[in-house]
């Protein structure tokens, strides 16, 4: 994760523990994953959209190829 190992993130929670208090921890904690929630929420959606609009472009190509062909062919 981010090239952080234990020591490291030990010394992190320390530091924020000092600096921010036990009351504050909690609070922080819960804010801080509901905005990660939040993010990867954001990032399935504009994922699903970008697959939903690839696929769309994929049907208009094939369309336009069929009609071009169509086109293309002397009826008779």
């Amino acid at each position: 994760m981010f090239g952080l190992g234990t020591p490291e993130l030990i010394l992190i929670l320390v530091v924020a523990l000092i600096i921010f208090g036990p009351r504050k921890l909690p609070e922080m904690g819960r804010a801080i994953g509901r905005a990660l929630k939040e993010f990867r929420k954001g990032t399935q959606e504009l994922s699903e959209e970008l697959t939903k609009m690839e696929t769309e472009e994929e049907k208009e190509v094939t369309t336009s190829k069929v009609t071009e062909e169509k086109k293309e062919k002397p009826a008779g």
